[in-house]
């Protein structure tokens, strides 16, 4: 008898939507063909229920979600509501209430896909930032002071535990070595000016590779790791560093990549539920065009295979399916510019994993 997932379905806000269908189009196709089943159930969890209830998540949406293998999210973004009420409301209080403290963001080009760097190709630009996703800056740990004042003082607490460290620190390590590559996890930090939040993280950091003796260990303050992103991004196999850091660099990673279209990234809890999606925005002014980018949801849709539900040779059919899509079915990965629309990429990247490419 198929085994059946609970999968939860959050298209959100603008293009949301869009590639959310198109990503479940072909997860069902994998399903299909590699043997088990999809039991889906949708939420209007975004901006146009905000709009319309006052809500912005309902008290048992974690309770709720936690009832589900995986969740999958198209996006959040509305224009008529002000910017992080959304953000904060939905996205920041699910990671935190659902215990999602790895962010992991592959950064990969795949063949056909433009990159800015110059000379680089396909076998430049393959590693993986595994981002600290629950404590750091993003706590919202602060406050005024003389508010509103020619004195006004603000502060904002950067609060990172060792155990918060351990945790995220395990990840990359075992993932640094499940991937069996390069075999080298990279800190990124600012130990000259982060003293004290750093000097934690590096001496987790060692400590807990002497447990990894097969891993090689490297450092580079951020600015630097920005540096070498544009001029060498083959030096990089796992990344992992803070909450903010984690936010930034993955960004320049999704340019390096081909841009926010072909960037996926999922909000692991790797003893609870995960939250997978694309990492651009809601992109509204494309929204009903059918001229939106599906491949960063398609690709988030393979994360979730992997990394929530086990379906390893699903996944990487869909990936091969998405990279013999690139190589040879598409123009571009520039919303409106991709020589097919939103649901002929996925009819093309579904039809693939039929195919068993």
């Amino acid at each position: 008898m198929a085994k059946t997932y609970k999968i939860a379905e959050l298209g959100g806000d603008g293009t949301g939507p869009e590639v959310v269908r198109e990503s479940r189009k072909v997860l069902e196709v994998a399903a299909q063909r590699f043997g088990f089943k999809l039991s889906w159930e949708n939420y209007d969890w975004g901006g146009d229920r905000y709009l319309r209830t006052g809500e912005v998540l309902p008290p048992s949406a974690a309770e709720t979600l936690s009832q589900h293998d995986a969740i999958l999210l198209g996006a959040i973004g509305h224009p008529d509501v002000k910017p992080g009420i959304l953000e904060k409301g939905i996205l920041l209080k699910l990671r935190f209430d659902l215990k999602q403290y790895i962010n992991l963001r592959p950064v990969k080009l795949y063949p056909g896909v433009w990159t800015p760097l110059k000379d680089k190709g396909p076998e430049h630009i393959d590693f993986v930032v595994v981002r600290e996703n629950n404590e750091g800056l993003y706590t919202g740990a602060g406050g005024f002071l003389k508010y509103g004042t020619s004195e006004e003082v603000a502060t904002q607490l950067s609060i990172q535990s060792r155990a918060g460290c351990d945790r995220c620190l395990k990840f990359a390590f075992e993932l640094t070595r499940h991937r069996n590559k390069r075999k080298t996890l990279t800190l990124v930090g600012k130990t000259n000016v982060l003293t004290y939040e750093f000097d934690l993280w590096e001496r987790a950091f060692h400590d807990m590779g002497n447990k990894y003796p097969d891993i090689k260990r490297d450092y580079n303050h951020v600015d630097a790791c920005c540096m070498w992103f544009v001029k060498n991004p083959e030096w990089y196999d796992v990344i992992v560093t803070n909450n903010l850091f984690g936010d930034i660099i993955t960004d320049l990673g999704a340019m390096i990549q081909g841009g926010m279209g072909i960037a996926s990234g999922g909000n692991i809890n790797p003893e609870g539920v995960s939250m997978y999606e694309p990492i651009g925005g809601s992109a509204p002014k494309y929204t009903g065009q059918n001229i939106i980018n599906p491949m960063a949801a398609i690709g988030a849709g393979a994360m979730l295979l992997e990394h929530s539900l086990g379906e390893i040779e699903a996944a990487l059919a869909i990936e091969r399916a998405i990279m013999k899509t690139t190589a040879e079915k598409m123009q571009s990965q520039s919303a409106g510019k991709m020589g097919m629309g939103t649901t002929q990429v996925g009819d093309t990247v579904a039809q693939l994993v039929a195919d068993g490419i």
